[in-house]
């Protein structure tokens, strides 16, 4: 059940270019947020920026009830967040959206496919994967080697292929470019990432059984406005905010 929560930052650290990693330190439990949910964050203490920002949940540490999110800078909201300190107070809706259903699959390997802000969601994916003794393969693509991150973090689970758009780090090229050069054995996907990446790993996976999750400018977050809905194959609509982010990737059409 979402709840309003107010978070306090108990760090904040640029971690790649335009990049940084912070932690949240809540008063309640966390124990009900699950790998591929989101935050959905208010800028500011006033009415400059209406609309709250949703943010992957990278990572939840449930003995120290710390939650932590990677966020990129691409705008005034993001910006705002990048510049607080240790302390400051955050307005939060959580936990928001489906999650990864991993707890109804039966599963020995995981392939894992995230590209950008997309990769966070996996990381927290990946640790609870692991926790189940499930095999972990990640492919991680990032623009260039400056934004590249958690690589060392990704390693420390399983075997990890980096690709960048220009060549500067790893393999150059695209995701689904590591993917044919290394043809890795896994019972399911899941992948996060921009849509015209997800397009293209659903196509190149198209007769496998897998998971996306959608990265989406929201307008509520909690299914209420429609500012986020994209076509089902079943001939209606989906609202990312509250059908997914996480949807079975035969489930919706990407534009």
């Amino acid at each position: 059940m979402i709840r309003k929560a107010n978070l306090t930052i108990a760090h904040n650290e640029k971690i790649a270019k335009s990049t940084f990693l912070m932690h949240l330190l809540s008063e309640e439990s966390t124990l009900d947020i699950q790998p591929g949910q989101f935050i959905h964050i208010k800028i500011g203490q006033d009415h400059t920026h209406m609309l709250r920002r949703p943010i992957s949940i990278a990572d939840v540490d449930h003995s120290n009830q710390i939650i932590k999110i990677i966020f990129k800078t691409v705008g005034e909201g993001t910006g705002y967040l990048s510049k607080q300190k240790t302390g400051d107070k955050i307005d939060a809706l959580l936990p928001c959206g489906s999650s990864y259903p991993i707890d109804k699959l039966t599963m020995k390997h995981a392939l894992l496919i995230g590209g950008g802000i997309g990769v966070p969601p996996l990381y927290y994916l990946a640790k609870q994967l692991v926790n189940r003794g499930v095999s972990v393969t990640s492919i991680l693509g990032f623009q260039t080697a400056s934004q590249v991150f958690f690589e060392e973090e990704f390693q420390a689970l399983g075997k990890v292929y980096i690709a960048t758009n220009d060549g500067s780090y790893g393999y150059s090229g695209f995701v689904t470019d590591i993917y044919q050069a290394i043809q890795p054995s896994f019972d399911y996907y899941f992948s996060c990432g921009p849509t015209p990446m997800l397009k293209g790993v659903t196509k190149e996976l198209e007769d496998k059984p897998g998971y996306i999750s959608l990265e989406e400018r929201m307008g509520c977050g909690v299914g209420a406005c429609f500012a986020c809905v994209l076509p089902s194959r079943d001939g209606g609509y989906k609202k990312i905010c509250q059908h997914g982010p996480v949807f079975d990737a035969n489930e919706v059409i990407l534009a």
